[in-house]
């Protein structure tokens, strides 16, 4: 059996970033702290910090400790609200996410209206939207474009800014602004910000090269994972054998037998030990 394991597997620096913090942090406080959301898409690691005191919580109102902001961000309602509400915050956002809070700000106050390509219900994007202004317009498939373009007419806007969550799709970002673009005369200027982080281009890259050489694609990552659905999806073009698992206990020794290739690759939250569990169960067989 020949296995082959992705090299931008694991956790992405902003995770490593978030998850190390909170650990230094929760070292600190004696009542332990607030996270708003789940800190990472990965439910082995929210267990091993809840045992250290990291509490979860789905809505600000709900805090009674020091509050965590996770890597995917929070809307500007958050911040304001804690503000008034004297809570304090520890902002752990991924670096690359603060950035296009920075961006789309900026470019909404330069009076662009701005497309944000992004998974309509994921945290990070709802987030980032808050930021975008009055002018702007949420793209999830190429099926909303006809309406981003209405809106952007209705504006009176000649200025467009298109930027993207950092986990979305490489393939679906380019054919989006392949199409806005070809609907727009000259008059329009439009700048592009390809705003999908390295470690997602390099990680759904390295997802197809190895699912197009082996006859079963492993994805490990949480199942409401953004980036790890992604490699599913890229993986599943390439190989008809995909299956996307959290842990090695979804594994069944039997299926994987039948296999001669194996590819594994795993999302942005996902811990190297449970990428180990799985390569060493793979390769005991």
């Amino acid at each position: 059996m020949n296995i082959i394991v992705g090299k931008n597997s694991g956790f992405c620096a902003g995770v490593k970033y978030t998850v190390t913090k909170a650990e230094k942090e929760l070292e600190k406080e004696k009542n332990g702290l607030d996270c708003l959301g789940e800190i990472i898409h990965n439910s082995q690691v929210i267990e091993t910090l809840s045992k250290k005191g990291l509490r979860t919580i789905d809505f600000i109102e709900n805090a009674k400790n020091k509050v965590i902001i996770r890597a995917h961000g929070v809307s500007k309602d958050v911040y304001n609200y804690a503000k008034e509400h004297e809570i304090e915050l520890i902002d752990l956002t991924c670096p690359n996410v603060l950035k296009i809070h920075e961006q789309v700000q900026k470019y909404s106050n330069d009076n662009y209206f701005i497309f944000l390509l992004g998974i309509k219900n994921h945290p990070e994007t709802i987030g980032t939207y808050s930021f975008c202004g009055e002018n702007s317009y949420l793209i999830e498939e190429l099926s909303d474009i006809d309406n981003a373009i209405i809106n952007l007419k209705n504006s009176n806007l000649k200025n467009l800014l298109i930027i993207s969550q950092t986990t979305f799709s490489v393939k679906l970002f380019d054919e989006i602004v392949s199409e806005v673009l070809k609907r727009f005369s000259k008059n329009y200027n439009i700048h592009v910000e390809k705003s999908i982080c390295n470690a997602t281009d390099l990680r759904q890259q390295e997802a197809k090269e190895i699912s197009s050489k082996v006859d079963l694609m492993i994805i490990i990552g949480g199942k409401n994972s953004s980036n790890t659905k992604k490699l599913y999806e890229v993986s599943k073009m390439n190989c008809e054998n995909v299956m996307h698992i959290e842990t090695k206990n979804e594994l069944d020794s039997k299926f994987i037998r039948n296999f001669k290739s194996i590819g594994i690759i795993a999302g942005a939250s996902t811990p190297d030990f449970i990428i180990n569990d799985v390569v060493d169960f793979c390769n005991s067989l």
